[in-house]
C-alpha cells in the first residue's frame, strides 16, 4: 500500500531523515545539482521528469533527466543551484522552505558530483509549465503508483571495455525510459518516500558513496 507521502507526517518523517545528510551536503562543492520535485498531479503523488533537449551538445541529448545542471560560482550552495536550473529550465518557482533535503550525491562517467535535491512542490500541472526549449524538449510526470508497480522496474548492466562494471535500475512503460543516473537517483527518493511500498529488485552497485 502506498504510503502518504505527501502528508505532512510523511513530510516530516523524510526530512527528519535527510537532516543530517543535509547538513554535510548542503555546502559540499558539488560540480552540479538537480531537483527531484515530488508533486500532486490530479490528487495522485508523482515525480517530475525532464526530457533534454536533442539540440543540446554532449551525450545526454534527448535523456530523460531532473532539471538542474551545473553549479554556478555566484549560487551559495547545491540547494540554490538545483533551485536555480529549474527556474531557468521550466519556469518553476520552488521556495527554499519546500525543500526537504538532499539524496545520496551520485557521480557520472566523469566523475562529477551531483547532488539530488528534493523537494515537495505541491499541485502541478506539468502541461502549465512553459520550458526553456533550447534545454527541455518535454515535461512529464510518473506517479509514484507507477514507478512502484514491479512489472514498471527492470536494471541495466553496464560494462566497461569487455568487462561487467556496474548495475544499475531502469523505469520502464512510461512516456520515455528512465534510466542512467535519474533512475538511480528515483530508486533513492523511492526508498525515502515509500519504504515499506518499495523493495529494490537490485543493488546499486558499482557506484561510489560519499
Amino acid at each position: 500500500m502506498l504510503p502518504d507521502c505527501l502528508s505532512a507526517e510523511g513530510e516530516h518523517r523524510c526530512r527528519r531523515l535527510l537532516a543530517p545528510a543535509t547538513a554535510r551536503l548542503r555546502a559540499w562543492p558539488a560540480a552540479a545539482a538537480v531537483l527531484v520535485p515530488l508533486c500532486s498531479v490530479r490528487g495522485v503523488p508523482a515525480l517530475l521528469y525532464t526530457l533534454r533537449s536533442s539540440r543540446l551538445a554532449g551525450r545526454h541529448k534527448g535523456d530523460v533527466s531532473f532539471p538542474g545542471g551545473k553549479r554556478d560560482p555566484a549560487d551559495q550552495d547545491v540547494v540554490h543551484t538545483a533551485l536555480r536550473e529549474t527556474h531557468e529550465e521550466l519556469g518553476l518557482v520552488v521556495p527554499e522552505d519546500h525543500v526537504w533535503g538532499i539524496l545520496q550525491p551520485v557521480y557520472d562517467q566523469n566523475k562529477t558530483t551531483i547532488a539530488p535535491v528534493l523537494a515537495g512542490v505541491g499541485p502541478l500541472d506539468p502541461q502549465s509549465l512553459k520550458p526553456n526549449p533550447e534545454e527541455v524538449d518535454e515535461v512529464f510526470a510518473l506517479s509514484l503508483a507507477h514507478l512502484l508497480q514491479m512489472e514498471n522496474q527492470g536494471y541495466t548492466h553496464f560494462r566497461k571495455g569487455s568487462h561487467y562494471h556496474y548495475t544499475m535500475p531502469v523505469f520502464l512503460h512510461g512516456p520515455h525510459r528512465v534510466w542512467g543516473l535519474t533512475a538511480a537517483i528515483t530508486e533513492f527518493a523511492l526508498q525515502l518516500i515509500a519504504p515499506g511500498a518499495y523493495q529494490p529488485r537490485l543493488v546499486i552497485s558499482g557506484l561510489p558513496r560519499v
